[in-house]
């Protein structure tokens, strides 16, 4: 599932995409007056796509891979023209058995993957005429979801991730058994603020696809367990399958373990909370048979006309950047389209890539992010390096935006910017904070991206080859942004990403300033509240009075104490972040008593920090103190403000727990 485990997610977009491994190499760039143009790919006959060369091609890629990411096991599924090509496991499915994967009925978790399953049940009730796309959801729902600026949503909303729904990760993913709660009672629970007009802008959503599942659940009159299990496995024959959690008995011995990398402990069987969108277990062989029933046109699921409604959809998006079809998204690469889903759990990392005019489909998943995230880049680099050699497409097209333009255009991009997947009306927008996307200038006139540099195997190199759309010489990918009256108003990118657009950072929320002064603030009010038992110490020691008496002395003493009290708000929400970066089912239950704190010492700490900093300068200008104690005072007065600032615009407060 698209977790942001990443501190996120971390809630940031492109924290979620960590990796190293080997990628494409860009092209050497060729001299010009104008700006610099990728070279042309003149593209190879196809390799035969035959079990020998794709085998032979497969082992000397992903062992190595694997070995160098620190991952312990995958497996990776290749199929076309309705039989399967390759099906074969690497490495471990537990590292202290040396159990190796068996692709026939090791299970791994597809996370997010497990979302076309819901999309395709979806699409079998519309087919059935008991979901209309373009309906008000909450006509099939038994609780009810508020209109926003008086629109609805509707499940071509949902599908398209345009539902305008904040971040929800309260209620995502456990170790925890107990953690599991059915659909009925999670979908009004966990339902969280919707904060974009519907069908404006893509918001990846886990808790709008579980409403999905639950709508399905609702029309069918089955539980969404066994509605998967009768309509699409059991017609697939998908027997090493299961959306179940816990485990089936009869599964248990065929689950892989997940590791945080070949080096660690094998971690629980994870519960994800919202289980349509990411609860799936199965095995490679089994996604053959689902990849193989789509490519297809839906044969066992649907009928064609479903099947290609659902695939061939274009949601509007950013320029010509890939979009998003009904469930699916676009993935573009050599010229040929594919659809495709990725998922990500905390410990399993995968993606399906269907190409329908090569009639061939791509599954991986492996069972650890390995060191510095590099599932990310092995399953990137094997979806372009699997296009180049069976699916070689045309030369790629010259630049055709001059230098003078380019390296205005590259300026005007220079920010930082929020993600739409994010939370933004309650305490996790701080995450947000933490995770801005960056996009700055090379030595040489070129916007660099440096959280997407980890997907490949090393910094992206990208050319204006239009207005405001960049090429990266290496992989083809593409960024764009829209522009309204000479300013950037938002952009997204090819890789993997037409579920979410990035925005300029308002100057209220800005990174830019913000994380400086408050390391400033924290540095200054730091130094006073180590004061405070520093002069004491030195009193004592020199057997000398402090200056200060009475109210003055009183007004001191408050104001160090509410630094002390802000130093520990800030230990507290460390605190926080590392538990979830660790384990993000920790927040959702086991913390909830520090959330509770935190949202009660932090206003308390700021506000009472401002108030009694600023009677403590009051109080020194009218005993005409000296100009250093009342500098000092202005300066922890400042170092106040700014976190009463934080405190308000990240909603560092309140009692409410849906987030």
């Amino acid at each position: 599932m698209r977790f942001i485990r990443k501190a996120m997610i971390g809630l940031a977009a492109f924290a979620a995409l960590p990796l190293a491994a080997q990628g494409p190499v860009p092209a050497p760039a060729a001299k010009k007056t104008e700006a610099t143009v990728p070279a042309a790919k003149t593209p190879a006959a196809p390799a035969p796509l035959d079990p020998k060369d794709l085998e032979a091609w497969m082992d000397g890629y992903l062992p190595y891979a694997l070995e160098r990411g620190r991952i312990p096991g995958a497996v990776v599924v290749v199929v076309r023209g309705g039989e399967v090509v390759l099906q074969k496991g690497y490495g471990y499915s537990d590292v202290a058995k040396r159990a190796p994967v068996l692709p026939e009925t090791t299970l791994f978790r597809p996370g997010s993957v497990s979302k076309l399953f819901t999309w395709t049940a979806v699409m079998q009730q519309v087919e059935a005429g008991k979901i209309d796309l373009d309906k008000d959801v909450n006509a099939y729902l038994d609780f009810k979801i508020p209109p926003y600026e008086g629109k609805p949503v509707t499940m071509r909303n949902i599908m398209t991730h345009t539902a305008g729904f904040e971040e929800s990760v309260r209620h995502l993913i456990s170790s925890d058994p107990k953690a599991v709660m059915t659909l009925k009672k999670q979908m009004p629970l966990a339902l969280p603020e919707r904060v974009f007009a519907p069908g404006t802008t893509p918001a990846y959503s886990n808790y709008a696809t579980a409403l999905a599942g639950y709508i399905v659940e609702r029309v069918s009159g089955e539980n969404f367990d066994n509605y998967i299990e009768n309509h699409i496995f059991k017609p697939l024959g998908m027997t090493h399958s299961s959306f179940r959690q816990p485990l089936p008995a009869r599964l248990v011995p065929h689950m892989s373990k997940g590791y945080p990398d070949i080096t660690g402990k094998p971690e629980p069987f994870e519960m994800v909370i919202p289980a349509p969108a990411g609860s799936l277990s199965s095995s490679g062989a089994d996604m053959a048979k689902f990849m193989i029933a789509h490519l297809n046109d839906g044969a066992g699921l649907m009928k064609p006309e479903t099947a290609k409604m659902m695939h061939d959809f274009k949601a509007p998006g950013v320029g010509p950047l890939n979009s998003m079809a009904l469930g699916f998204y676009e993935q573009w690469v050599n010229g040929q389209r594919a659809i495709a889903h990725g998922g990500d759990t905390v410990w399993f990392h995968s993606y399906l890539w269907l190409f329908p005019d090569a009639d061939t489909g791509v599954f991986v998943s492996m069972n650890s992010a390995g060191k510095d995230g590099a599932a990310g880049a092995v399953r990137s680099a094997l979806f372009h390096k699997f296009a180049d050699r069976y699916l070689p497409g045309p030369p790629e097209k010259p630049a055709q935006v001059d230098a003078k333009t380019a390296a205005q255009h590259a300026q005007m991009m220079v920010g930082n910017y929020i993600s739409s997947r994010g939370s933004f009306t309650n305490f996790m927008s701080l995450f947000g904070l933490l995770g801005q996307a960056t996009i700055g200038l090379t030595d040489d006139g070129k916007i660099t991206l440096p959280a997407l540099d980890g997907l490949g195997a090393g910094a992206r190199d990208w050319v204006e080859v239009e207005p405001f759309v960049w090429r990266d010489t290496g992989t083809g990918e593409r960024l764009a942004a829209e522009v309204e009256d000479g300013r950037v108003v938002r952009w997204s990118i090819d890789a993997g990403s037409p579920f979410m657009v990035f925005e300029p950072a308002p100057a209220s929320v800005n990174a830019a300033w913000l994380n400086p002064a408050l390391l400033l603030a924290f540095g200054i009010i730091l130094l006073a509240a180590l004061a405070w038992p520093v002069r004491v110490l030195v009193r004592r020691s020199f057997k000398a009075e402090f200056a200060l008496q009475g109210q003055s002395l009183r007004a001191y003493r408050l104001s160090r104490f509410f630094a002390w009290l802000a130093l520990g708000a800030l230990a507290g929400w460390i605190g926080l972040i590392a538990a979830f970066s660790a384990d993000i089912g920790s927040i959702g239950g086991p913390l909830d008593w520090l959330i509770h704190l935190q949202r009660i010492l932090t206003p308390l700490a700021a506000f009472g920090l401002l108030a009694t900093a600023g009677w403590h300068l009051w109080l020194g200008i009218q005993d005409k103190r000296r100009w250093t104690m009342k500098l000092g005072a202005v300066l922890l007065i400042l170092a106040a403000l700014i976190l009463v600032w934080v405190t308000l615009v990240f909603h560092l407060y309140g009692f409410g727990m849906v987030y």
